[in-house]
């Protein structure tokens, strides 16, 4: 019996230990990963608090107010004392200047006073006054605005205090569904924080800026939010909020903000450079659309077709060919032009990004170094005088570096009109600043020289063929001088 009892507790043992071991067999199986994000699953997770988050975020986020001194026209007797005298005012009446105040939001990126805002915010602004939360005020410099990525670094001097300050996101890590919260003044009634979710990444067809790669949040965000924080649950900022999706006006739970890499970049750029310079690619190309695809033997729509390539561009110093398609730019799926061209400016010059291509049915990885676009940016203008249809008008060579400040596509060919005299030859003939001069009498144009050199031609009898590009279309004419 003993040794019964004996064998029956070693049994015992030996089943407890094995239930043991399996329990935590399964427990580990079960348990989430470490990065996971949990959902609630009890009555205290659900009442949690975003109070500590706010009160921690919203002193870096300020009130940026903005003046603009709106002209309009007056009396030709304004200020004259006679009819000041006997008609009162300005004279008959007319309205004078006035001032225009308008109000949005901004963050604070540097304790020693970097703030970010948007550039419609401060656009043509005569003076800018910030207001921190705890109702301080200061006058603010503006030190760069950024129209293209609708941008505006701003200075304040908080005399050797140190603000509170939002560190960046690393935007490469947000996903849809991830919690946000955004912080603004809208409408003016004071700050205020909305929360919600990431509801899109990587939005490139709204229209709202060139550099177009935007989070979409369902935050609510209104008039007046713009400029302030998109932040993610770190406290860290996610996004500058910057516009909303609406046909009343209000907010319809469609939000976007302004990356906090291309944030990052912008300030980094005013803080140490006072200007910006966009790296390119050199390369131009197309979203791979579903027939494209299918063509190109890919398994699914996706990815950029390179369709041009730029002479000793950093595409063609990296060995990318026409036919190419961009798959990832950086680590990062791309789907249209836009989204690969927002990817190449959040870079600064010279650096370096892998590019993963397709290409003949293989998939590689290539190391593309980006540079600025060639060229001066400022025009080198060149004033067609003589007796040809094109004197009177001030040209220059259209560099890729020209092109990119003019909005205009660095792939243009020909001499672009900058300015046209007035009662000119060619202000007559019917040019217009824009244009692009292509050919004269059948001989195609690149640059100043070659439009020179065929102006000076004496083999026409006087009889001039000129074509232009206009907004994408060719224009020719013919006319007898």
């Amino acid at each position: 019996m003993a040794m019964i009892r004996h064998i029956n507790k070693i049994l015992f043992l030996l089943s407890a230990l094995f239930a043991a071991l399996i329990f935590m067999m399964l427990s580990s199986l079960m348990a989430p990963p470490a990065n996971a994000q949990l959902l609630p699953d009890s009555r205290e997770e659900i009442q949690l608090s975003f109070a500590p988050l706010v009160q921690r975020s919203s002193p870096a986020v300020v009130n940026v107010y903005s003046e603009r001194l709106i002209r309009q026209s007056r009396s030709p007797f304004a200020n004259d004392p006679f009819f000041e005298r006997f008609f009162g005012g300005n004279g008959f009446g007319m309205p004078e200047d006035r001032v225009q105040s308008s109000l949005g939001s901004g963050v604070i990126v540097g304790s020693e006073g970097i703030i970010v805002t948007n550039n419609h915010v401060v656009e043509d602004a005569n003076a800018l006054k910030v207001v921190l939360s705890d109702r301080r005020e200061f006058e603010a410099e503006l030190v760069l605005a950024d129209e293209r990525t609708d941008l505006a670094v701003l200075r304040i001097n908080p005399e050797g205090e140190e603000l509170p300050f939002l560190e960046f996101a690393d935007t490469r890590l947000v996903q849809v569904g991830d919690l946000v919260l955004a912080i603004g003044n809208p409408f003016g009634v004071g700050q205020t924080v909305t929360s919600g979710i990431v509801s899109a990444t990587a939005r490139t067809d709204v229209g709202i800026s060139d550099y177009a790669f935007f989070i979409q949040t369902d935050a609510a965000i209104n008039p007046g939010n713009s400029g302030g924080a998109l932040i993610d649950n770190a406290g860290k900022l996610v996004g500058v909020n910057t516009a909303i999706f609406s046909r009343s006006g209000g907010s319809n739970g469609i939000g976007f903000a302004i990356p906090a890499e291309m944030v990052k970049r912008v300030v980094d750029s005013a803080i140490n450079e006072g200007r910006i310079v966009r790296p390119w690619l050199g390369l131009k190309g197309q979203a791979v659309t579903a027939d494209i695809a299918k063509s190109l033997e890919v398994d699914r729509p996706g990815g950029v077709l390179v369709t041009e390539i730029y002479p000793d561009g950093p595409a063609d110093n990296a060995k990318l060919r026409r036919g190419d398609v961009v798959l990832k730019f950086d680590g990062r799926e791309v789907f249209d032009e836009s989204g690969l061209k927002f990817l190449a400016a959040t870079l600064g010059e010279g650096d370096t990004a892998p590019v993963s291509v397709y290409r003949n049915g293989e998939t590689q990885v290539i190391n593309l170094t980006v540079t600025a676009p060639p060229g001066a940016t400022e025009a080198e203008l060149t004033l067609l005088e003589g007796r040809n249809p094109l004197a009177g008008a001030e040209v220059a060579d259209l560099s890729p570096a020209l092109a990119e400040s003019l909005r205009r596509d660095p792939f243009d060919e020909g001499v672009l009109i900058n300015r046209i005299q007035r009662r000119s030859i060619a202000w007559r003939f019917g040019v217009r600043p824009g244009d692009l001069v292509v050919e004269v009498n059948g001989e195609a144009i690149q640059t100043v020289e070659d439009l020179e050199e065929a102006l000076s031609s004496d083999d026409n009898d006087g009889i001039w063929q000129i074509a232009v590009d206009r907004n994408g279309r060719r224009l020719s004419e013919t006319v007898r001088l």
